[in-house]
């Protein structure tokens, strides 16, 4: 069996402080992708840096308290690849692949473009390099796990409100488009959705921290593991887990019959 976890820590340090490490250290997991890790190297303590019995690899942002992502993993991999090779997008740390004989782990944090309309410009860039990118991974020859927050909920069935976020960045018509053509066209697999194909309020990932968006469940499914459709196919189980809070966004966890 492969434990596979994504999680968007919404600041590491923030995170540790409220548990993170003593939850993961009993999760019994192969890979944990971490993203919006706001830190630089000089920021993360030993333990963030190697949990106990994992090798931490990172992608870090040029700006400080910004963006990045990391994979914790409990054997080392033949290559590390970080970004996408595009300056401006790697800049922001949101790309790292670590590649082993038959198989790749990716954590990947997409830009959110509610901040603005640059934001959203820049999301759309980011979603052009990387639709590219993922015709070409299809093709690499090994399984692929993708893991992360794609700031993006597919369908009506992904987040609580969608009547009131039709006009809102995260489902946008573009954006949703653009995701189903990652499923349909690449051939990609929400392996969440696979498993659960009509979940709704469990299987929200994030709440905003207006309004008790948490206390009354008005969220979204916006954090993925989207897999190639061999390795796909062995995936077993998923869970999203609110016992603890160590951010803005909740763990997603899934087991494949599969071995690396």
């Amino acid at each position: 069996m492969l434990r596979v976890i994504s999680a968007n820590l919404n600041g590491i340090r923030s995170a540790v402080s409220k548990g993170f490490l003593e939850w993961l250290a009993v999760q019994d997991a192969d890979f944990i992708c971490l993203q919006e890790l706001k830190a630089q190297a000089d920021n993360m303590t030993a333990d963030m840096l190697n949990p106990p019995g994992y090798y931490g690899y990172f992608h870090y942002a040029e700006k400080k308290g910004y963006s990045g992502v990391g994979v914790y993993a409990r054997r080392q991999p033949l290559q590390i690849i970080e970004g996408l090779g595009v300056p401006e997008i790697d800049a922001e740390g949101r790309y790292l692949e670590l590649v082993y004989d038959t198989l790749s782990i990716i954590s990947v944090y997409l830009p959110s473009g509610s901040s603005g309309d640059h934001r959203q410009a820049a999301k759309f860039v980011f979603m052009e390099h990387f639709f590219a990118h993922l015709a070409n991974l299809v093709k690499c020859g090994r399984q692929v796990i993708l893991c992360g927050d794609w700031n993006i909920a597919h369908k009506e069935i992904d987040l609580k409100n969608w009547k009131g976020n039709l006009k809102n960045s995260g489902f946008l018509p573009e954006e949703r488009a653009w995701l189903t053509r990652v499923f349909d066209e690449i051939g990609w697999v929400d392996v969440y959705r696979r498993l659960h194909p009509e979940a709704t309020g469990d299987a929200y990932t994030w709440w905003s921290n207006r309004g008790q968006a948490w206390a009354k469940n008005v969220g979204w499914r916006i954090d993925y593991q989207i897999a190639s459709p061999e390795i796909a196919a062995t995936a077993t189980t998923a869970s999203i887990y609110k016992e603890q809070r160590f951010s803005d966004h909740a763990p997603l966890t899934i087991d494949y019959e599969t071995a690396l």
